[in-house]
């Protein structure tokens, strides 16, 4: 079982797990986008998720995650799975936010972690793991191409060992994972 704390693949040092937020409610009149909360099959989702990441020992250091509840309730949905918990960092940049702008979240980490989990939204997280990705599985990158569903999560792997050196094309996607995968391979 692969431990992201202490990655062991050949010429990959550190490891980036883009995780969109899980299904949230259908916006109602009166409540603000960031206040729309998970739909019950969201926090079944992102339980899912949680157990596949401890199950494959796809275990961060850090975790960078949006303000929004339906971030913060993906993250408490899917934490209980990780031990030892991550280190937690709040980061209201990555509400709504570009590509470049998670980027920017992701590079300020430093030597923090060798192992990053960034919870976030659409549409800048799913154009973030593209830019990213310079080779890796390519049925999984077919797949991320066509879209990032929620409670997708993407692994991309990188050479060097300090998130401050990140840039576009430089990793390998290791692998994608959804929901609708995960049922498939229990089907």
């Amino acid at each position: 079982m692969l431990d992201c704390r202490a990655v062991e693949i050949d010429a990959v040092a550190m490891r980036l797990l883009l995780l969109r937020h899980a299904k949230a409610e259908k916006a109602t009149p009166g409540v603000g986008d960031r206040e729309r909360e998970l739909a019950p099959r969201g926090f079944k989702d992102a339980a899912r998720i949680g157990a596949y990441m401890a199950h494959h020992g796809l275990i961060p250091g850090r975790a960078l995650v949006s303000p929004a509840r339906r971030t913060r309730e993906t993250w408490e949905s899917l934490a209980p799975a990780l031990r030892p918990e991550p280190e937690l960092d709040d980061d209201d940049r990555l509400y709504d936010a570009s590509a470049a702008t998670i980027f920017e979240a992701i590079r300020e980490t430093g030597r923090a972690a060798q192992a990053l989990l960034v919870i976030g939204h659409n549409p800048g997280l799913h154009e973030a793991a593209r830019r990213l990705i310079a080779s890796g599985d390519l049925d999984a990158r077919e797949r991320l191409n066509e879209g990032l569903p929620t409670s997708g999560l993407v692994v991309i792997d990188f050479a060097g060992d300090d998130w401050g050196t990140l840039h576009p094309r430089g990793g390998r996607l290791e692998r994608l994972v959804t929901p609708r995968s995960l049922k498939a391979a229990t089907d």
